[in-house]
């Protein structure tokens, strides 16, 4: 019983085309940064292309981009793309019908998975793609610093001609070290 993380994927990829811009991106840019195969990336955008929520355009000069403002594209819009069978579903096997729960359970969960859709509705028709890349923004700029520091903290090394005698003498003192620790 695996979760289905084809929402999150699309979210990701639609979060992207908007940080991007009015520039298309390729299958193979968007697939690097969700860290998954172009083919996956390219069936799904054309989901989303049939849903209207983005345009594709083939060739050397070609791309996906977002078919509208981002500030009007909520995440219901992609979740109904993509996912509107509801958050979970009934057992594919029928209930024994001799069983006193078996014979009303499906009744009973179907009024409970029906409570549960409209609140996940209600929370995504209110946040937006905008929304998206402004909470995106803080996590940004700390990764960015975090960066910048393990950047500053590298070894500086002075590039220079090293004879062989000296290159094994160095070896030979790491080794020694690398002994001595263990």
């Amino acid at each position: 019983m695996s979760t289905n993380s084809r929402f999150a994927v699309a979210v990701h990829v639609m979060t992207l085309m908007a940080w991007s811009g009015e520039e298309p991106l390729k299958s193979d840019q968007v697939a690097d940064s969700v860290n998954t195969n172009p083919v996956v990336i390219r069936r799904m955008l054309c989901e989303l292309a049939d849903a209207g929520l983005v345009v594709s355009q083939t060739g050397s000069l070609g791309g996906s981009r977002l078919a509208g403002d981002p500030s009007k594209t909520t995440l219901l819009d992609i979740y109904q793309a993509l996912e509107y069978r509801g958050v979970f579903s009934l057992n594919r096997q029928r209930p024994s019908r001799e069983c006193p729960v078996g014979v009303n359970i499906e009744t009973v969960l179907g009024d409970v998975m029906s409570e549960v859709d409209s609140a996940v509705e209600g929370v995504l028709a209110k946040i937006t793609i905008s929304d998206m890349v402004q909470r995106l923004k803080p996590c940004v700029a700390t990764t960015t610093n975090k960066t910048e520091e393990k950047t500053e903290k590298k070894k500086q090394y002075k590039r220079q001609r090293i004879t062989l005698p000296e290159l094994r003498a160095g070896a030979k003192s790491r080794r020694a070290k690398a002994f001595r620790s263990v």
